[in-house]
């Protein structure tokens, strides 16, 4: 796939979906930025396996949350590259319960680490790359964000709010050339589907008509797409990755 910019910032992408789609871009020849909040061996290891196929990544710590903390790590990143072409906000957390249990407390925490978060990205990338007039973002929601899910109402908030917001952005940053998609991932198969029970994995199965959990490689091509310059008439678009799940 054909970048016109040089480098990208992946949030979370010590892990699961975020690292894959880390190497991915890292093998279409960015620069990718690695981020974590704790996992700093698994970020380190993330740019290791970087480095030994040939590519360029740099580790950069910090919770996502965080809006001063978030400001200065992407300060940090043009000072250094000269530009920020590309943003991928994917780190995310769950806290799980049923709504009629739920504090308000655990309602919020995920709305600020998964929708306050983004928000931040998106604005401060937008400030970044309007400088340039070009710069691609992609949000990684989820498909809970379309269909909601019982014991789930805070992050199916978090991630329905993202799949809004993305648009919105889209429209007001269209005119500088910059784009922003969202992508809704179904089921993948990551350590958090890893430790779910046969039975619930086939129940999940049963749904999918392609039968069968996606591979996070599948997310991250589809992320690479819609950063590059092969989706250059694409924006505000949100990019359904699940199997035929949901249509």
């Amino acid at each position: 796939m054909k970048f016109t910019g040089r480098n990208v910032l992946v949030t979370g992408s010590s892990r699961g979906i975020g690292a894959e789609i880390a190497k991915s871009l890292s093998g279409f020849g960015l620069k990718v930025w690695i981020n974590y909040r704790s996992g700093e061996a698994e970020a380190k290891a993330v740019q290791a396996d970087i480095v030994a196929t040939g590519g360029e990544a740099e580790v950069i710590g910090f919770d996502v949350s965080d809006e001063a903390a978030f400001v200065d790590a992407m300060k940090q990143i043009v000072i250094a590259d000269g530009e920020l072409a590309y943003l991928v906000n994917n780190a995310g957390i769950t806290k799980d319960g049923l709504a009629m249990r739920m504090k308000s407390e655990q309602f919020m925490s995920v709305i600020d680490a998964n929708l306050k978060s983004t928000f931040i990205g998106c604005r401060e990338a937008l400030k970044t790359m309007r400088k340039k007039r070009f710069g691609s973002v992609v949000n990684i929601a989820s498909i809970v964000g379309e269909t909601g899910n019982a014991g789930q109402t805070n992050y199916a908030a978090s991630k329905g709010g993202t799949i809004a917001m993305s648009k919105s952005f889209a429209i007001e940053a269209a005119t500088s050339g910059i784009r922003y998609n969202t992508i809704t991932p179904g089921f993948i198969a990551t350590e958090m589907t890893d430790v779910l029970k046969d039975e619930v994995k086939d129940a999940f199965t049963a749904k999918i008509p392609m039968a069968r959990f996606g591979n996070p490689s599948e997310v991250a091509e589809a992320t690479a797409f819609l950063l590059s310059d092969h989706s250059s008439y694409i924006t505000g678009e949100t990019l359904k990755v699940n199997g035929g799940m949901l249509m």
